[in-house]
């Protein structure tokens, strides 16, 4: 089967390696042009460009998919009998849709039709979902509609940040596609043709792209939501809140990458404003009240700095148990 590859984010790399092993004929890799990076602005290239390199694979980066010189490069040179669509990040003209025999194929990171759209890992964790999984769909010409092969779902673990599910999803879309390609008797072509399920676009949900104001933190929420907000924020925007050190009147930002919640305690405490410090603990966290329970915030990093254990942050700006988090100037 002549394959063509399509894809820019490191999410597609384990995929574009599994296209690799399976022994198909890769025709190219398709990804976005080098971008300017760092403080150089140096263009870099994206992490499947460099996959594709070290494999001596031969790379292509559009502008734009759908400019004709594109598309008569992918119909007369290629020739793709499959392409594979991996977060490659511009949305597929229906023209390239439909030039392969077996078409588009797509690996969402969800088990569509919920999570629709830019994160859906995120949305899944600042959500509280329990669970999530793999979706290997047909493309069409709207954004994660298109109907479903097949799915593998995954329970998410309370441990689990944005970067750990993303890895895990990753494997999961690499086995798949690995599987896909793969079988002895030559069934996967008939599996592209055959196996297509409608997506029950009434239960449909949206997952949009995160902007820096979804990291705000609200402590008038439960100790649970924030500590899924912060779980699926990382490593950007990063859950952040405000706080004002011992001494000054300069309202400043604080991240928060790491914190857990504490064991249901039957104690009759005090209920104390959401967002104050009501203890350190033994593992150097600090313990911060909120809207429904608890939170201990174990890694912060203040602007500007490097990430630090909590209690050092509090000991270092000077803040002591009963100073709250989020006053707002």
């Amino acid at each position: 089967m002549r394959v063509v590859f399509m894809g820019t984010d490191k999410f597609a790399v384990p995929a574009l390696k599994s296209v690799i092993k399976s022994g198909v004929e890769l025709i190219c890799v398709i990804t976005q042009p080098d971008q300017p990076k760092g403080r150089g602005l140096k263009l870099t290239p994206s992490p499947i460009k460099e996959v594709a390199i070290e494999y001596n694979i031969p790379v292509y980066q559009p502008d734009r998919v759908r400019d004709k010189p594109f598309i008569e490069k992918v119909a007369q040179e290629f020739k793709p009998e499959l392409i594979i669509v991996v977060a490659f990040g511009q949305i597929i003209p229906k023209v390239i849709l439909e030039l392969p025999e077996y078409r588009c194929v797509n690996i969402h990171p969800s088990l569509l039709p919920k999570y629709r759209g830019a994160a859906p890992i995120q949305r899944a964790i600042i959500n509280g979902e329990k669970e999530t999984g793999v979706t290997l769909m047909f493309l069409d010409e709207s954004e994660d509609t298109g109907d479903i092969i097949y799915q593998e779902h995954l329970s998410i673990e309370m441990s689990d940040s944005s970067e750990i599910l993303f890895e895990k999803l990753a494997e999961i879309s690499a086995s798949m596609l690995l599987k896909l390609l793969t079988k002895e008797d030559g069934s996967h072509k008939e599996s592209l043709m055959l196996s297509r399920h409608p997506q029950d676009h009434s239960k449909a949900t949206q997952a949009p792209k995160l902007t820096k104001e979804d990291g705000l933190i609200n402590w008038d929420k439960s100790g649970y939501e924030i500590h899924n907000l912060i779980r699926g924020t990382i490593p950007w925007p990063c859950a952040y809140t405000t706080f004002q050190q011992t001494g000054s009147n300069d309202m400043k930002t604080l991240r928060i990458w790491e914190s857990l919640l504490p064991e249901p305690s039957t104690e009759n405490k005090v209920k104390t404003e959401p967002g104050t410090i009501i203890g350190i603990t033994s593992g150097s966290g600090i313990v911060i009240e909120t809207g429904m329970g608890e939170l201990i915030v174990n890694i912060v990093q203040p602007a500007d700095k490097s990430k630090m254990k909590a209690k050092d942050f509090v000991n270092g700006y000077r803040l002591k148990i009963g100073d709250v988090f989020g006053i707002k100037p």
